[in-house]
C-alpha cells in the first residue's frame, strides 16, 4: 500500500510519447482545444487511462487558453514579400514544423501602421500561442513590442544591436568572410561588397564578414555599395561600382538577387565574368543556378531556419527554455567566380 501510494505519478510527456503526438498536441487534445485530428484525440485518451494520468490544475488553465496558431511575422510593406524565394522557403519549413505540432501558421506584414496595429494586438490579446519575427530594422517598433508580450517570441535572425532570449540566426559573418577569401584565394585584389541593408544585422554582419577577410588578407576593403536585397538594387550598386572603382575585379553580393543584378549590370557594360570580374553571392537561392554564369554563392539553409524557428517556438510554448541556434553557412563555388 505504501509503495503504491509513493509510486510517482506520470507525466503529460509520457502521455504524449504513449499516443505518438506532441506535447502541445496532447496538451490540447485533453482541454478539448480545436484543431486535433480525431485518431490524436482518441490516442491521447487512450494514452491517459493505460498510464492513469490525472491532469495538473495550474496547466490544464495554461492550455484552455491555447489558440492552436502561431504567428510569422514579417516587417515589410510589400505583400509580395511573401513570395520571394527566401520568405518562401522560410514558410515552408515554418508550416512543416507547426503541421507537426497541429499548430495553424498565421502570416503578418508589420510595416505599415495597420500592420503594426494587427500585430500588437494579437500579441496583447494573445491571438496566437506564440510569434515568429522576421526582417527588423534598427529602431523597429516590433522589437520593443516583442520585449513587453508576454507570450512566447522568436526571432529569426538578431535584431540590431541585441541578443534575445530566443532566435535563430544563419553564420552571417563567416559565411561573407568564406566568400571573401575565396575571391581572394582567385587572386582578385580589387574585391568589392554589395551589402544588404546596413539597417539589419544580416545586411551588417555580412559586411563585417568581407570586411574581416580582407584585412586578414592585408587588402584594404570597400566603402560599402549598399543595396535592399532586390535585384535591382544589386545592378545600381553594380554600375556605381564601376563608376567609383572602375579597378573593381572582384564582388561579394550580400545575396543572390543582388548578385543576379550585378551580372546583368556588368553585361550591359561589357565586363567579362568572371575574366574581367569575378562574382559571388548569399543565399543559394534557385535563381543562382539559372544565372549567366552560375553564380559561386554562400548556402545557407533556408528551409532550416524557418524549420527551427518553428520548432523553438513549439518548445517554449511547451514550457521549455531553448537555447539560441546559429545555423552553419558554406560556399558553392559555381563559374562566376
Amino acid at each position: 500500500m505504501a509503495e503504491r501510494a509513493a509510486r510517482r505519478q506520470p507525466t503529460l510527456r509520457e502521455v504524449a510519447e504513449r499516443a505518438g503526438v506532441s506535447l502541445s498536441v496532447a496538451s490540447r487534445a485533453l482541454n478539448k482545444a480545436p484543431h486535433v485530428s480525431r485518431y490524436k484525440r482518441e490516442a491521447v485518451e487512450r494514452a491517459v487511462r493505460q498510464l492513469g494520468y490525472v491532469p495538473n490544475p495550474t496547466a490544464r488553465a495554461l492550455a484552455t487558453r491555447q489558440t492552436g496558431a502561431a504567428a510569422l511575422v514579417v516587417s515589410g510593406e510589400d505583400p509580395s514579400i511573401f513570395a520571394d524565394p527566401f520568405f518562401a522557403q522560410v514558410i515552408v519549413g515554418a508550416s512543416q514544423a507547426l503541421e507537426e505540432a497541429e499548430l495553424h501558421l498565421m502570416l503578418c506584414l508589420a510595416a505599415s501602421d495597420r500592420g503594426r496595429k494587427r500585430v500588437e494586438e494579437i500579441l496583447r490579446s494573445k491571438g496566437a500561442d506564440g510569434v515568429m519575427l522576421m526582417a527588423l530594422r534598427e529602431g523597429d517598433p516590433l522589437a520593443r513590442m516583442a520585449e513587453e508580450t508576454e507570450m512566447p517570441v522568436v526571432f529569426g535572425g538578431r535584431p540590431v544591436g541585441s541578443a534575445p532570449r530566443w532566435y535563430v540566426d544563419v553564420d552571417n559573418v563567416g559565411g561573407a568572410r568564406e566568400a571573401t577569401e575565396y575571391l581572394v584565394s582567385c587572386g582578385r585584389t580589387r574585391v568589392a561588397a554589395i551589402c544588404g541593408r546596413l539597417d539589419t544585422e544580416a545586411g551588417r554582419a555580412r559586411y563585417r564578414g568581407y570586411q574581416d577577410a580582407l584585412l586578414a588578407a592585408g587588402l584594404d576593403p570597400l566603402p560599402p555599395h549598399e543595396g535592399d536585397f532586390t535585384e535591382p538594387s544589386g545592378a545600381a550598386a553594380m554600375t556605381a561600382l564601376l563608376a567609383n572603382h572602375p579597378d573593381v575585379d572582384g564582388v561579394f553580393a550580400a545575396n543572390d538577387n543582388m548578385a543576379a543584378g550585378a551580372l546583368r549590370a556588368l553585361r550591359a557594360a561589357g565586363r567579362a565574368v568572371p575574366a574581367d570580374i569575378a562574382v559571388v553571392g548569399f543565399d543559394d537561392l534557385a535563381v543562382a543556378q539559372v544565372a549567366d554564369p552560375p553564380l559561386t554563392t554562400v548556402h545557407q539553409p533556408i528551409t532550416a531556419l524557418g524549420r527551427e524557428m518553428a520548432r523553438m517556438l513549439v518548445s517554449i510554448i511547451n514550457g521549455q527554455d531553448p537555447t539560441p541556434l546559429i545555423l552553419p553557412a558554406r560556399l558553392v563555388i559555381r563559374s562566376s567566380a
